[in-house]
């Protein structure tokens, strides 16, 4: 039986920031696929049978259905944010569950009763977890016009169509125009709404739409899939993903790989503290990332890898390789990004120690020096031989 007291020793500092985090990603999915499952049920049964059954029109209760897959798939991308602790998936997904609780509600079936109760739950957890989501979302300049650019398209096309309606065929409304506009733009082009053969008006309208709304879905999706690409190849070269390095907090940071650096990983990893890796050792980094461990490819010495690996929410830095120097300009620059924060050092070189201290470490640990008090106090049967004997265990 394991003892409560070791188990608690056991987890991170954080967990139950990371549980309630997760809880609420569980939630947001399960909530995203009860949406898309219920909506394609009902689409396919025509069940009825729910509370609002008499008052709902039968258009009202097929737009809930068929809109509650859109919906659900917009829950996904709320989880994704979710998961990386932003504040923006925090709100969009704080207005999505009231939605797809009135969706489940007009779709007056037996069958969506889940998905009414699902996001009921979860909009009291969502409130209550406000606190964990608190991350801002950073989109690049490329997001940010990929997304201009798709919006405006989409736009310009309905309201150009709604304008010209008198010169297509197919075109009576601003839903008309938009659909136009939806299936001009992604080259799909049923062949339903046409601009009339002798409107040279509106044939160079469709022509616009055309190139414009193929150019933004080509910016869109380049923007959309390119950090997932660069996600994996990170993964392939043992580095972490911008994901993972978002929901970093209340870590430690390891900074460089070595000998000494070895059994310092397997302790941190027996633990169970969250810890960050940061080396520019490439064969290293992919020997921690096939263990599951997180690596930050970089030399530590730079200030850029330091920030990547979140130095500024990081509680304490580990600075331990079979390089004196080296380490001394890693606690330098450590020092400098987060000067309140606790920084350990171990020095090859007793010599070392104090040019270790101050380069900024708050403790230097020599191992040769360590060692051999802990030989002499073992030999002269000193309480240390446990810890001696734990050490050759290893």
């Amino acid at each position: 039986m394991v003892d409560g007291r070791s188990l608690r020793t056991r987890l991170p500092e954080n967990w139950r920031r990371v549980l309630t985090t997760r809880t609420a990603v569980v939630l947001v999915l399960l909530v995203a696929l009860l949406s898309v499952a219920t909506a394609v049920v009902n689409i396919g049964t025509n069940a009825v049978g729910g509370p609002l059954e008499e008052y709902v029109p039968d258009a009202v209760r097929n737009a809930a259905a068929f809109t509650g897959a859109l919906t659900g798939f917009l829950m996904v991308g709320s989880a994704l944010s979710l998961r990386r602790g932003l504040r923006a998936g925090w709100w969009a997904t704080l207005l999505l569950l009231p939605l797809t609780a009135a969706q489940g509600l007009l779709q007056s079936s037996p069958y969506s009763l889940p998905l009414v109760v699902c996001s009921i739950v979860s909009i009291p957890f969502l409130l209550l977890t406000r606190e964990r989501f608190d991350k801002s979302l950073s989109l690049s300049t490329t997001q940010l016009a990929a997304g201009a650019a798709l919006v405006g398209v989409q736009v310009y096309g309905t309201i150009g169509g709604y304008t010209l309606r008198e010169h297509f065929d197919g075109i009576s409304n601003i839903l008309d125009a938009f659909y136009f506009t939806l299936i001009t733009s992604s080259t799909v082009g049923y062949g339903d709404v046409t601009p009339n053969t002798g409107s040279v008006q509106a044939m160079l309208f469709t022509m616009s739409v055309l190139i414009l709304g193929v150019a933004s879905f080509g910016i869109a999706i380049g923007a959309l899939v390119g950090p997932l690409i660069q996600d994996r190849i990170s993964r392939t070269l043992g580095k972490m993903t911008d994901s993972q390095l978002q929901l970093l907090d209340e870590h430690l940071l390891v900074l460089g790989y070595g000998e000494l650096t070895e059994p310092i990983v397997d302790e941190l990893a027996d633990t169970g503290r969250e810890f960050v890796v940061v080396t520019n050792d490439q064969e290293a980094a992919t020997a921690l990332r096939n263990r599951d461990m997180p690596v930050v490819t970089g030399d530590p010495s730079d200030e850029d890898p330091l920030r990547r690996a979140k130095i500024d929410r990081a509680t304490a830095t580990l600075v331990a390789t079979n390089h004196d120097a080296e380490d001394a300009l890693t606690v330098l620059t450590a020092r400098q990004l987060a000067p309140e924060m606790r920084i350990v050092a171990a020095a090859t070189d007793r010599e070392n120690v104090k040019k270790l201290e101050r380069a900024g470490a708050d403790a230097v640990i020599s191992p040769a020096q360590l060692g051999g008090h802990l030989l002499v106090r073992s030999a002269l049967g000193s309480d240390e031989s446990g810890l001696i004997d734990r050490i050759l265990k290893r």
